[in-house]
């Protein structure tokens, strides 16, 4: 099996954007290209990840569309859509093609168009994801993060400001994000007294609705050498779901499908938790980055609170910085897009191009959530040895 790597990446401007999808796509797949020095016509392979252009457009065919607009006909094109884990998801379809040796360069764009719709169309078209029980009596998935924000702080005995710093944090990285939607600074005391949405989670512990795309360029190992020597490779990768009705989960603070890609990606590199680096994780809700800390390993059950009030993800003091990138909350979380941009964030930890955001990381891990752990993607990346 070939081993895979990553020699290029790109992300658009997260945030209100006046192009539609189909532009989004090729701003990022354009970029990517260039990053990494690779005519299109050398593109094989094809993916874009999507979630819902035909929901939120009623626009179909982008693939075949991209591959006309970056001249790289007669590439094999594909959708890959699982709901908001579609980035993730992309990333494994995209080493499976390389790792399979069906392809030897393969371009995975992520993006999504979104702000056009108010908030409660575009909150109806994410909530269409939960089961139809569900779906039928108005859950949406800010109603399971509320539910799951107030079980685990008092299971657990935790403060309200530790899900508070979660947020506080990611706005800080932000700020040294050029392509993040918000890139403002916020205290704890503003997160704490901004409107209730989905009690105990308020305004600040929630993500932003984004327009965007990423993008990331594949190709076996032995050809990235032939164009660089500054490349990441696919150390792990695996995916797996969770119950899809959510109130039947045995515990609601345990996120299955986490701690099942989680487990594999670590097998199949032979890393550990305590060998990852820099984590990029899914805070579409600030209590996520809870959950997802202890379905990795970073954290014992009921104990991640704890790590964030000590600092322990911190970009600049922790042991174990978080969301470099400023996170889906900072950033912004254009659906398709951001499992991509969590790998482009994770790509240029590893190359030493992260800019003001850089860290120590020479191992990184990206975990991209669809709907409330239906189905989740853990990728682990290593730098160029």
């Amino acid at each position: 099996m070939e081993r895979v790597a990553i020699i290029g990446a790109s992300m658009t401007q997260f945030g209100k954007r006046e192009g539609w999808i189909q532009d989004l796509l090729a701003e990022a797949g354009i970029e990517c290209l260039e990053d990494a020095g690779v005519d299109a016509s050398a593109v094989e392979h094809l993916y874009v990840s999507n979630m819902a252009s035909g929901e939120f457009e009623g626009q179909t065919g982008v693939p075949n569309a991209l591959a006309h607009d970056l001249d790289a006909v007669p590439a094999y094109t594909q959708r890959v859509d699982q709901t908001s884990s579609s980035g993730g998801a992309g990333i494994y379809a995209a080493w499976q093609s390389i790792a399979s040796g069906t392809s030897d360069m393969t371009l995975l764009v992520g993006g999504e168009k979104m702000t056009h719709r108010t908030t409660g169309e575009a909150t109806d078209v994410i909530a269409s994801l939960t089961h139809p029980a569900e779906y039928k009596t108005g859950v949406t998935l800010p109603s399971f993060a509320g539910l799951t924000a107030r079980h685990y702080l008092d299971r657990f005995d935790a403060p309200r400001e530790s899900l508070g710093k979660v947020a506080v944090k990611n706005h800080k990285n932000g700020l040294d994000n050029p392509k993040a939607q918000f890139r403002k600074e916020v205290d704890l005391e503003t997160v704490l007294e901004s409107p209730i949405v989905a009690d105990p989670l308020r305004l600040y512990d929630f993500c932003p609705i984004t327009d965007g795309s990423a993008a990331l360029l594949f190709c076996p190992e032995e050809v990235a050498k032939e164009y660089t020597d500054e490349y990441a490779v696919i150390a792990g990768v695996d995916g797996a779901t969770d119950t899809h009705v959510v109130h039947e989960r045995e515990d609601p603070t345990v996120m299955g499908g986490v701690v099942e890609s989680g487990k594999g990606a670590y097998e199949m590199s032979g890393y550990g938790p305590e060998d990852i680096d820099v984590a990029e994780l899914h805070d579409m809700f600030t209590i996520l980055e809870f959950l997802q800390m202890e379905g990795l390993g970073f954290a014992e059950q009921g104990e991640a609170w704890k790590l964030v009030e000590e600092g322990y993800t911190e970009r600049d003091t922790g042991e174990l910085p978080v969301n470099t990138s400023g996170g889906l909350k900072s950033k912004g979380h254009p659906l398709g897009a951001s499992g991509v941009a969590q790998g482009v964030e994770i790509y240029e930890q590893l190359v030493g191009e992260a800019g003001p955001r850089q860290v120590d990381a020479d191992v990184g891990l990206t975990c991209n959530v669809g709907g409330f752990g239906n189905c989740v993607i853990t990728t682990i990346m290593e730098a160029a040895q």
